[in-house]
């Protein structure tokens, strides 16, 4: 299906469009930049003082399963179960200072995995269905190019993350939020494996975008230095032709990034001006236990949301750009086109961002 056929079939996702009144906001008393994170973005987006949620939690990135069922899963319940608010509630915004990660085995019967991710699942279990917590779960509303977000027909939160490497930039991220336009050009840059299924969902973006709102690039150079950028898809540091840790891209005011890169999402702790990712080999240079890029890096450099994953999702269950970006483009939130684009829930991927920003 094209582009310009989507228009008209996701004109019925705008039409219902979710407004503060939709969002949750889940704080962490013990992080003075989580309380701080929630108290702008509530202003800012004219939420209710009823949907924010206090919880008490360890401020480590790292928590474990029970502590997780214990400091932030029952707690946010009882919070939207107390204010009645189990319906009405489609988006919960996690902040910086929030636990990103549940420990766990790992591989793909594993019990780790994001925080958000298993957040995403609250709605069942507060209708008494608990989900398993190994291995990755369908996520119901994937592939739902035509469909607007909502419940019941599709039970569970759409759960994004305020956070960047400290409260200034997580300001900006959500300050260009609401001056979003759609604008500019999408830039989408393959690596050097063109038989790589990943690949192709490159490929399947660019033929599903207006064709002069794309930059394509399907050889071993890497595209840096792009003008007017609304949105990017990529392989990350997984390309080994990209020596260079930022782009240097001119961001534009709502702009969202996508890549195949396994632990993108693993922190938010600022690494050392001179770090740049590097190999698995060289453990040396690992940051944060891994030689990756971070999602992180989008932020601080200019882009207004992200994904990102906090441990290895396998490339399957990564999102995937063909559903993302056309939709997004199309006006739907951001929350909504990064879940659509995500397979699986209870797992380790991770969305960075408001997830009320819209392109308008």
């Amino acid at each position: 299906m094209r582009w310009r056929a989507l228009l008209p079939l996701l004109a019925a996702g705008v039409a219902l469009a979710q407004g503060p009144e939709n969002v949750l906001i889940v704080v962490n008393r013990a992080s003075p930049v989580s309380v701080r994170i929630g108290e702008y973005y509530r202003a800012r987006r004219g939420i209710p003082q009823a949907n924010v949620c206090i919880i008490d939690a360890r401020a480590d990135e790292t928590t474990t399963r029970r502590e997780y069922n214990e400091t932030i899963a029952a707690p946010v319940a009882a919070c939207l179960k107390s204010r009645r608010l189990e319906e009405k509630i489609l988006y919960i915004a996690t902040t910086l200072g929030v636990p990103l990660r549940i420990d766990g085995g790992g591989g793909r019967d594993g019990d780790q995995a994001a925080v958000d991710s298993e957040l995403a699942l609250l709605y069942e279990d507060l209708h008494g269905v608990r989900h398993e917590v190994r291995g990755a779960l369908s996520n119901p509303f994937f592939g739902m190019r035509d469909a607007p977000f909502g419940h019941p027909r599709f039970p569970m939160y759409l759960v994004c993350r305020l956070a960047a490497y400290d409260f200034e930039e997580v300001k900006g991220m959500i300050d260009r939020a609401l001056v979003a336009r759609n604008r500019g050009r999408v830039v989408i840059d393959l690596n050097a494996d063109d038989n790589d299924p990943g690949n192709e969902w490159l490929r399947n973006t660019a033929l599903l975008l207006p064709k002069e709102r794309v930059v394509f690039d399907h050889t071993k150079e890497v595209l840096y230095g792009q003008r007017g950028v609304i949105g990017y898809a990529a392989w990350g540091s997984n390309d080994s032709n990209r020596k260079r840790r930022f782009l240097g891209f001119e961001w534009l005011p709502g702009a969202i990034v996508t890549e195949f890169v396994s632990t993108d999402g693993r922190t938010f702790v600022r690494p050392p001006d001179s770090w740049n990712f590097t190999s698995w080999k060289d453990r040396a240079h690992w940051f944060a236990d891994s030689p990756q890029g971070l999602s992180a890096d989008y932020i601080h450099e200019g882009a207004t949301g992200a994904s990102g994953h906090v441990a290895e999702p396998f490339l399957r269950l990564t999102p995937r750009p063909d559903f993302l970006l056309p939709a997004y483009l199309s006006g739907r939130t951001l929350a909504e086109s990064y879940y659509l684009a995500i397979p699986a829930l209870s797992w380790q991927n991770i969305v960075i961002g408001d997830p009320l920003c819209r392109l308008k």
